[in-house]
């Protein structure tokens, strides 16, 4: 029963277990479907200044910011007190989401090179200073896990550097004992152009530890495959079913093992099939 699962300060700990009526919190509104099928967006760009006082009152900074908070209040009491400091920072905020964060979107520019055209997370719920990192976390599940615990790999492009597409077919072959080296679970997840799950007849939308019906090659090797066409009765078991266009693929590694956090281990190349 999920009303049995509760988190709490360990000196809240009396011997008896805990429940929760989930049920009775209070929730957000359903917001209005995003007209691009993309994710809900909370905050439009051209209001991001309107609202920032609220959220600068309700988070408070992390050590070392406290001069940023100070800036970000001055340029905030600048634009209530001049229309046109406002609409100057309402086209900043539009300018930036435009030519800072819809390309960040984009895998190649989040985190750092893992080889063949994959890349990995570095300072997920670590984010420090790092707040391109914090910018993807905070636009995309809001949820991360430190590195010791899970390391996230990510791409769009095949092992030529050309585009993921649902068109084409793609084999990912990780070599014998060559899968993520994890003392957990690893996946590989498809996700469409949007970052989010594509609707398919197999209702599948990761692969990995968890699958027991995967079909190692011969030599030892896994062969997972991705793409719109089915591959058979032969294939079925390992393949990712892909839309239509643009996609990506993604690999999460569980309580890795030092290569994974190391970054010595590669993601394996993703090769179009002909």
């Amino acid at each position: 029963m999920v009303n049995q699962i509760v988190a709490y300060p360990l000196a809240e700990f009396d011997g008896q277990m805990k429940t929760m009526d989930y049920a009775a919190l209070p929730h957000f509104p359903a917001p209005p479907p995003s007209p691009d099928g993309g994710e809900v967006k909370w905050v439009a760009p051209e209001k991001f200044f309107d609202q920032l006082s609220g959220v600068l009152d309700g988070v408070p900074p992390l050590p070392g910011e406290e001069a940023i908070y100070a800036n970000l209040r001055q340029l905030v009491n600048a634009a209530h007190a001049d229309p046109a400091v406002a609409k100057l920072l309402a086209e900043a905020a539009v300018g930036s989401e435009r030519e800072i964060v819809q390309p960040f979107f984009e895998w190649r520019h989040n985190g750092v090179p893992a080889g063949n055209n994959w890349n990995r997370s570095k300072h997920n719920a670590e984010f420090g200073v790092d707040y391109f990192d914090r910018l993807g976390t905070a636009k995309s599940n809001m949820f991360d896990n430190r590195p010791n615990e899970t390391q996230y790999l990510y791409t769009d492009f095949d092992a030529a550097g050309d585009p993921l597409q649902g068109a084409n077919s793609y084999a990912v072959t990780f070599a014998a004992g060559q899968t993520p080296p994890v003392k957990g679970f690893w996946s590989l997840t498809l996700y469409n152009d949007k970052h989010l799950f594509h609707p398919n007849p197999l209702n599948r939308f990761s692969l990995g530890t968890k699958n027991s019906t995967l079909k190692s090659n011969d030599d030892g090797s896994l062969t997972l495959l991705a793409g719109k066409a089915d591959p058979g009765l032969d294939g079925q078991a390992n393949w990712l079913p892909a839309p239509d266009g643009a996609f990506s693929l993604y690999i999460r590694a569980y309580w890795g093992e030092e290569p994974i956090l190391n970054g010595s281990w590669q993601p394996p190349k993703i090769e179009k099939r002909v």
